[in-house]
């Protein structure tokens, strides 16, 4: 599951309809993958990208343009920041547990990593909610 936020969904219809066709196979065909390679099988169309290459890209596009990070950043670890971040910005663990397709919610907590600072602001949050139900009762 790929939520599709920040207009990735114009950047994929894009895809589809402009660069898709380029591939030589219909997109339309039951099994056809999303993301093809430039090898076409004879009636069975184009094969999926296997993971090796979007790894490498990502290695590639990592020393092009994050030499501070050549090396240290991979699909994992963009998996984790994605999970960390979506919990920050207020996901609750069920629903990140979904998105990342984790049997376990248990799993899902050692992919959530939160700043220090994260105790005591979600303390302090509870803390304020709790005075202003109090307010006027007192």
């Amino acid at each position: 599951m790929v939520p599709l936020i920040n207009g990735a969904e114009r950047t994929l219809r894009w895809f589809v309809e402009d660069v898709w066709g380029q591939f030589g196979d219909d997109h339309t065909r039951p099994g056809a993958p999303l993301f093809p390679t430039e090898r076409v099988k004879a009636n069975a169309g184009a094969r999926r990208l296997g993971p090796d290459t979007l790894r490498a890209a990502l290695a590639d596009a990592t020393r092009r343009h994050l030499p501070g990070w050549d090396g240290k950043l991979t699909p994992h670890v963009l998996r984790h920041f994605c999970a960390s971040e979506l919990y920050l910005n207020g996901m609750d663990l069920i629903a990140i547990q979904e998105a990342l397709g984790h049997a376990w919610v248990a799993t899902t907590m050692r992919y959530v990593h939160v700043h220090r600072d994260h105790v005591e602001r979600a303390w302090t949050a509870a803390a304020q909610r709790a005075e202003r139900r109090l307010e006027g009762l007192i």
